[in-house]
């Protein structure tokens, strides 16, 4: 069994989905950080089979919009002394700014390159999000 220690300072982000967790070390831009990072795929897990988890070291801040759009079943493990001080559980966030980006070519954000790429949630059940610019739907 692979064993990856445990942090004293830093965030475990746990329960993702099984594949999913390298398309959030790109969304989350965890290459650029200057710290530890443990990508850990296909973990066993008792509730999910396998999932994916993402442990970072040191004091950093986290875009939690990024990740309850992703996987609202994620959870956010803040790890200080080596203890969980505090669990973060996600939901899909009401507005989403430049994390997905509108298909409709007749939009604004397709011409205009500087307008930023905003979403409301229209749908919480169905996962639905609209552009605010011209309504288009995108589904999670």
């Amino acid at each position: 069994m692979l064993n990856i220690d445990s942090l004293q300072k830093g965030i475990v982000i746990d329960h993702i989905e099984a594949g999913m967790g390298m398309k959030i070390y790109d969304l989350l831009k965890l290459d650029e950080l200057d710290c530890c990072v443990a990508l850990i795929k296909n973990a066993r897990s008792s509730k999910h089979g396998k999932k994916d988890i993402i442990k970072i070291e040191g004091d950093i801040t986290i875009d939690f919009e990024i990740l309850g759009f992703i996987d609202p079943n994620i959870t956010i493990d803040v790890i200080d002394d080596g203890k969980i001080v505090e669990k973060k559980k996600l939901v899909l966030p009401e507005v989403l700014t430049n994390v997905i980006k509108c298909k409709n070519p007749r939009c604004i954000t397709s011409i205009e390159e500087e307008i930023d790429h905003i979403f409301r949630l229209c749908d919480s059940e169905k996962r639905r999000y609209r552009c605010i610019y011209c309504e288009q739907e995108y589904q999670a």
